[in-house]
């Protein structure tokens, strides 16, 4: 397993990290997002969409589960699972289609399709420290 750590202090740190996460994926495609609510979950996915020049407006999928991006090269697909009860919803939506397609897939709350995630996968864990003003992150890649 390999794993690099960082303190942000602030949203404007977002931009850097950004680029090392998509450095550190090295090509992997399928990230999962963990973290409390309000962790920056869904924001530090904005900016990773930027460095991908996605140019639909991104916004949280909490209500849509799914939401689809499109950038200059790449579709990426942006999950939030939060909502479902089990398996077989993530089944019924096509996370299996998703996870397999060949675009990015970001997601969050993961631990629910677990079974079926591919080998290959980005994990970023997002914990909110100092009162709530910064974060540690934690990228992790398996070998």
């Amino acid at each position: 397993m390999i794993t690099k750590q960082y303190t942000i202090h602030s949203e404007k740190d977002l931009p850097k990290l950004a680029s090392e996460l998509l450095a550190f994926a090295d090509g992997v495609k399928v990230i999962l997002f963990y973290g409390e609510i309000g962790a920056g979950k869904t924001t530090f996915i904005k900016y990773i969409c930027k460095k991908l020049a996605v140019t639909d407006t991104i916004s949280s999928p909490t209500f849509s589960i799914i939401n689809e991006y499109h950038g200059e090269q790449n579709r990426v697909f942006h999950v939030d699972l939060y909502r479902l009860k089990n398996i077989d919803e993530a089944i019924d939506i096509g996370i299996e289609d998703l996870l397999y397609s060949g675009a990015y897939a970001f997601i969050e709350w993961a631990e629910l399709i677990a079974p079926m995630l591919p080998e290959e996968v980005i994990e970023v864990f997002l914990t909110a420290t100092d009162h709530n003003t910064s974060r540690e992150i934690t990228f992790k890649k398996y070998n």
